[in-house]
């Protein structure tokens, strides 16, 4: 049995699937939502999103928190606890770092599919994520769409 369970978790879709099935496949187990405040790199993070260079401001964390909220109520409708926790960087790499030091028995990953021919099926992150993570990874995707 996996006792703590690590749900990578931006308010998309396929985070909220991820949550959901490790709410459904681990019942008894702890479940952390983590969400990863982005900071944009070089010349390009001038132009996307809200002001979050480092250090990272108030605002792009009350951005964090409400954007748990959907993660929280989802865990109340399945009657159970749910801790957050709310890092900045690079998002597989805080990712793959929490879930190795704080001891996470499993990850459970949206997959996105959004990039690139090789990233087809699982997404940037979360590809990243499975190739580096010394943690066990489940990847969950959405079960309505077919490949």
């Amino acid at each position: 049995m996996s006792d703590r369970i690590l749900v990578p978790y931006d308010g998309s879709e396929p985070a909220g699937h991820a949550l959901e099935f490790a709410f459904e496949t681990f019942a008894d187990a702890d479940v952390t939502a983590l969400h990863v405040i982005q900071i944009p790199e070089g010349y390009w993070g001038a132009f996307e999103g809200p002001d979050i260079s480092p250090p990272v401001t108030e605002k792009a964390r009350e951005y964090a928190e409400e954007l748990l909220e959907p993660a929280r109520e989802l865990a109340a409708e399945h009657d159970r606890d749910l801790d957050t926790e709310i890092r900045s960087g690079k998002p597989d790499d805080q990712i793959v770092e929490c879930a190795e030091g704080e001891g996470y028995d499993v990850v459970v990953v949206g997959s996105h599919g959004r990039e690139g021919i090789s990233r087809v099926l699982l997404g940037s992150v979360a590809e990243s994520v499975v190739r580096r993570s010394p943690t066990p990874v489940v990847v969950v995707r959405d079960p309505s769409k077919t490949i």
